[in-house]
């Protein structure tokens, strides 16, 4: 359990693989704190983007870091959002 939802967020993933996720999934790619629960990783992209999240989808990569897939509402778009925060 994360107290600061500040330090939830790492920072975003952007490789070949994400690109489509953001044009044709309305995802986002985030590395996050590895204790973070999927509703902390929600209420905490909530707060920083002022974006509501459909769904958070998480993984421990093989090194042992924690990914999170999170889906935007349909009335937010995810491509405006990385533009926005400098990812594409």
């Amino acid at each position: 359990m994360v107290k600061d939802l500040s330090k939830v967020l790492l920072y975003p993933v952007i490789t070949e693989d994400t690109v489509p996720l953001i044009e044709n999934e309305n995802k986002l790619v985030f590395m996050v704190d590895r204790k973070a629960t999927k509703n902390e990783i929600k209420q905490a992209f909530r707060m920083l983007y002022d974006v509501e999240v459909e769904k958070v989808n998480v993984l421990i990569t093989p090194k042992g870091e924690k990914k999170a897939f999170i889906k935007l509402k349909p009335e937010y778009k995810a491509s405006d959002l990385a533009i926005k925060i400098g990812i594409l």
